[in-house]
């Protein structure tokens, strides 16, 4: 037997059904065959070419390296994946032995049973003593690892630099200077959002929960509990939504704005800043910022911090029904080690998890220095439980901004959100 030398996987996220996940057989089978066929899943993208090209080349290296071993890769939509991953759980035979996910889908996909636990063979792998410390977290439930990051997404902070430079304006240093940046831009030019951010951007509110000192929720004796209805994390929430109530993105456009849409408005020249991630940069350049714009990270509360970003991203793992366990590692080691890290970035823009290799990419790309700054300042992730996936499905946070922005107290509407919460986690 082939001994494979370790892996860990991260992604953007996903949901799971909102009856919560199956239970399936714990114990992974007695076989592990070394030829056959690998089955491997992977999400499909927009354009799929880049990445397909990539990966191709992966599994030829793998296949001539593998006698009498055939890789099938299978893309599938991301919006059928919940669909996809409970039929496999609950189906083996249907079921791949390599899949990509997201890291905010990995504690339902563990409740279910469905993932290997890789945390042995970390230690095997000298590679992945360069993993992210923070976005390695994210693949881990109750200590153990449960997928090698393949990729990562992290957020900062977009601003037009004509904007700036015709008002004579210097990117803020801190959460308390972005909302007074982005109102005097709104009365200064009434034909910009001063920051177009949205009452449904909840990846944009988490940082300044987390930057005012607070949480969304933490373990107390094994169990989760909400921590939104906290003082520090309501300073967060207040601040967050004061850019909305104030005007500065006005309330008739951004209480209902997702993430997507306020990176839009940015992209399209209806905003002067924005809280965009590293994969939002096409997009930007494409529209009318393009060739007029700049990153900086998203300041945090003290002058020249740096708000924590939530470490989204999508990871590669193994299946505990897998029949080709090693060979099922060996592939991950592969196509998640750093060599094809750095060809997926070359490919398709996405950020490493190795910090040697986001030094090196920033160093060569000053675009991405602001995103690998914010990554190494230290990242957060939600609560790793399957109960957040019932939150999230639910719209919890989004809906709690919105009603400080229509009126209702930060007090109120935290308290109200935080009683969803602890009924979501239900002693988890």
């Amino acid at each position: 037997m082939r001994a494979w030398k370790a892996i860990t996987v991260t992604a953007i996220g996903a949901l799971l059904t909102a009856c919560g996940p199956p239970q399936v057989q714990q114990d992974g089978p007695a076989e592990d065959e070394s030829t056959g066929t690998l089955r491997v899943w992977l999400f499909d993208e927009a354009t799929r070419g880049p990445k397909q090209t990539t990966v191709d080349e992966a599994v030829a290296r793998f296949e001539a390296e593998h006698q009498g071993v055939q890789v099938d890769v299978q893309y599938i939509p991301v919006d059928t994946r919940s669909e996809r991953f409970t039929g496999a759980f609950n189906d083996p035979a249907s079921a791949p032995d390599v899949a990509e996910y997201g890291n905010t889908d990995v504690a339902g996909y563990v409740a279910a049973g469905g993932l290997a636990d890789l945390t042995d063979q970390l230690g095997q792998w000298p590679e992945a003593a360069d993993l992210d410390e923070s976005v390695l977290e994210t693949a881990k439930v109750d200590g153990k690892v449960y997928g090698v990051p393949w990729y990562t997404g992290i957020r900062a902070l977009y601003y037009r630099t004509d904007v700036f430079d015709e008002l004579g304006l210097k990117p803020p240093r801190t959460t308390a200077e972005l909302v007074d940046t982005a109102q005097r831009i709104r009365e200064a030019r009434p034909d910009l959002y001063g920051i177009s951010v949205g009452g449904k951007y909840h990846y944009a509110l988490m940082p300044f929960i987390w930057a005012a000192g607070g949480d969304i929720a933490r373990q107390d004796g094994g169990t989760w509990k909400s921590t939104v209805d906290h003082p520090a994390a309501r300073e967060g929430v207040a601040t967050y939504s004061s850019l909305i109530s104030g005007g500065a993105c006005p309330r008739e456009q951004c209480a209902d704005m997702t993430g997507s849409q306020a990176v839009q408005a940015f992209a399209s020249g209806k905003a002067a800043m924005t809280i965009g991630g590293d994969f939002n940069r096409a997009a930007v350049e494409a529209g009318a910022a393009g060739g007029k714009y700049a990153v900086v990270p998203l300041p945090g509360k003290t002058d020249g911090s740096i708000a924590p970003a939530f470490a989204g991203g999508n990871m590669l793992g193994v299946l505990k029904s897998s029949k080709r366990a090693t060979l099922a590692k060996e592939f991950v080691q592969l196509l998640a080690g750093k060599e094809y890290q750095r060809k997926m970035y070359d490919a398709m823009g996405n950020l490493p998890t190795f910090t040697d290799v986001q030094q090196e990419l920033a160093a060569g790309d000053p675009a991405v220095a602001p995103f690998v700054q914010t990554l190494q300042a230290g990242t957060r992730f939600v609560p790793t439980t399957d109960g957040w996936s019932k939150i999230d499905a639910q719209g919890v946070l989004p809906t709690m901004v919105q009603q400080v922005i229509t009126g209702t107290s930060v007090e109120e509407a935290t308290s109200g959100a935080a009683e969803q919460m602890n009924s979501a986690f239900e002693g988890r």
